[in-house]
């Protein structure tokens, strides 16, 4: 199909079919995100199996690169650039749009409520009891969803503040933001999307079951929808300062 895209006329049936193919490509592969936690944080008792994460892997790439083969398809036809999407010289903004804002909270209000679900039904491990991939994982876990959305949407987020030790006042490298929240909104939002609407699937007929412990219904939908709002405001707002800081095109110079 990449290859029928690439030389094929302008034709809307062979875009739609690329574009459901890659969908469904990375929606087989929603479970990597739970392969890479348990793999890189085996302490945290995620079953981590390499033959899976292999195959969820190839799925993820595959999706991946047929989508970018979609996305220059469009761009032919629309006789825009081909490695930056540009039909006419941008003027950049001077700070995000109220939308990358609204994200970025978003994305925090997302990770307090997840914080506030497990709340109500209890931690269960206190900090005297946890390993280091527990520690490791809840820092990255707080880290991810408050400094990171909101270094997207503050000055402080393109230029190192004044209180940086030898970085003051320089530029922060875009893709040490950019490569973080790309990652972790696009594998928030396919695995949580997913069990969104299993839960609700289940729920409606009537099948679901406590699979993961003693917590009740309730508490998934109260955890799922904020992970889910979470993955999807910090893709927004990741969007937004793509958009900000991306330079000039080097093959167009738009």
């Amino acid at each position: 199909m990449g290859l029928a895209l690439f030389v094929s006329p302008r034709r809307w049936p062979l875009l739609i079919a690329a574009w459901v193919v890659s969908a469904g490509l990375l929606v087989a592969c929603a479970p990597l995100l739970l392969d890479v936690v348990g793999g890189l944080l085996p302490g945290l008792g995620v079953t981590f199996h390499p033959v899976l994460f292999l195959s969820r892997a190839a799925c993820l790439v595959e999706g991946v690169l047929l989508a970018s083969v979609a996305v220059a398809y469009q761009r032919r036809w629309r006789g825009a650039c081909l490695f930056c999407g540009r039909r006419h010289p941008s003027v950049r903004r001077a700070q995000p749009p109220r939308w990358a804002w609204f994200a970025a909270y978003l994305a925090v209000a997302g990770c307090l409520g997840r914080i506030g679900a497990q709340a109500a039904v209890g931690f269960g491990t206190s900090m005297l009891e946890a390993n280091a991939s527990l520690f490791l994982f809840e820092a990255g876990f707080v880290l991810a969803g408050t400094l990171l959305p909101l270094a997207l949407v503050h000055s402080w987020g393109r230029v190192f503040p004044r209180w940086v030790p030898l970085l003051a006042g320089r530029r922060v490298p875009r893709w040490l933001l950019l490569g973080p929240a790309f990652g972790i909104a696009g594998a928030m939002t396919l695995y949580f999307g997913v069990s969104l609407v299993q839960l609700a699937a289940d729920t409606l007929n009537g099948t679901w079951a406590q699979n993961l412990g003693s917590m009740p219904l309730a508490f998934y939908w109260a955890a799922v929808p904020a992970y889910a709002a979470w993955g999807l405001g910090l893709g927004a707002a990741a969007r937004a300062y793509h958009q900000l800081t991306r330079p000039h095109c080097r093959v167009c110079g738009r």
